[in-house]
């Protein structure tokens, strides 16, 4: 992790701020079929692993599965028609990722979301920065697996060692052990810090400012 050549990005929690939009759609899905509505501090427990593990959280225990996967129908439907309402990058991330740039080094992004969604994220906020974005397809499998680390390095022609990973969660140290490379823990995203040590983080960055 000494002067990394390439820097791969988790989006919700690390880049991107996606919580409210998120919150939003899975509450109006859960409220299309009369279920309780959840707070935004138990929706940011609930992301990490993608939407389907999202909504999979949210819905009451013991919910039919033919009642789970209407409200997952219905998330998806409406989160793709306002994924955008309120998200936004994270104060201080264009600034950083300009000055990552502006170091000759080389930036990709790995995401639960699926790939499509993943790409046009990119290209909406980021186009001008990173070189790669990575999600979930049929060839490649969802984060803590480390398919997507793994497509990054096969892809940009690195080594383990010339990278480091950073990301906001547990989901995130776990990717970055299996795919045997560095991991940066940032802490304004959404999980706590003890959790973040519980779950075997040793480095931390508290603001954008403190990535070089």
């Amino acid at each position: 992790m000494i002067n990394p050549t390439t820097y791969i990005f988790d989006l919700d929690g690390t880049l991107l701020d996606t919580l409210q939009d998120l919150k939003a759609s899975t509450n109006h899905a859960l409220r299309s079929h009369g279920l309780p509505e959840r707070t935004t501090e138990e929706v940011r427990q609930f992301v990490g692993n993608g939407v389907r593990k999202l909504i999979e959280r949210a819905v009451p225990e013991n919910t039919p599965q033919e009642v789970l996967e209407a409200v997952f129908a219905d998330f998806r439907k409406h989160y793709m028609d306002h994924c955008l309402d309120a998200t936004a990058p994270y104060p201080g991330i264009i600034d950083m990722l300009r000055r990552i740039k502006a170091q000759g080094k080389r930036m990709a992004i790995v995401s639960n979301k699926l790939d499509p969604a993943v790409k046009e994220l990119n290209e909406r906020f980021f186009k001008e920065y990173i070189d790669l974005a990575v999600g979930e397809s049929d060839t490649v499998r969802r984060k803590p697996a480390p398919d997507m680390v793994n497509t990054i390095l096969q892809t940009l022609g690195i080594t383990k060692e010339e990278m480091v990973y950073v990301g906001d969660s547990e989901v995130d140290l776990q990717t970055a052990r299996n795919a045997g490379v560095g991991c940066i823990s940032v802490l304004w995203g959404f999980r706590d810090k003890e959790i973040l040590i519980a779950n075997g983080a040793t480095t931390f960055a508290k603001t954008p400012e403190e990535i070089k």
